[in-house]
């Protein structure tokens, strides 16, 4: 190992570092419209899944809240009929330490999603099965390709606001 000027070794760079302090459901709602108006002819589930993210500072220094919120729809192939509805709205409190002001949006947007996302599976399996559906198992999520696009629509937004003089 080779030493600095003074003889000591040099400073080893800090490694990003990331734990989850907390998990929570903010928000869930179950519609199983099906059984309220039953759909005629075959069923063809044709699900719809939306995803957006959020995140924001939390409490304390290094701390931070990431919301998942998901709306998925499951509709019949050929008639539309909605067969049911669930929305779920699912946080992490994580603590991040090591991480440039340049690397920690994309790392709230990406990996802390990345790492809740086996939780969110798991919910909305265990809700569309209790909720007389088979149990939707959610496909994996790219989560990098979502925050691309996230920044392109907001890219978008800004390129088409209006300039006020």
């Amino acid at each position: 190992m080779a030493e600095n000027e003074n003889g000591a070794a040099p400073e080893q760079p800090q490694l990003p570092q990331m734990k989850i302090i907390g998990q929570f459901i903010r928000d869930l709602s179950f519609e199983n419209i099906m059984s309220q108006k039953p759909v005629k002819g075959q069923i063809q589930p044709d699900i719809q899944v939306q995803v957006a993210l959020d995140g924001r500072k939390g409490g304390t220094d290094n701390q931070y809240e990431v919301i998942s919120k998901f709306n998925i729809t499951s509709k019949n192939k050929g008639t539309e009929d909605v067969l049911f509805a669930m929305e779920l709205e699912y946080g992490g409190m994580f603590q991040i330490d090591n991480i440039s002001d340049e690397q920690l949006h994309p790392f709230l947007m990406i990996e802390c999603p990345r790492m809740l996302f086996p939780f969110v599976r798991r919910i909305v399996s265990d809700v569309t099965r209790d909720g007389g559906f088979p149990p939707l198992n959610l496909d994996n999520i790219d989560f990098v390709q979502l925050y691309r696009q996230q920044l392109a629509q907001r890219q978008k937004a800004q390129a088409d606001a209006p300039v006020a003089n």
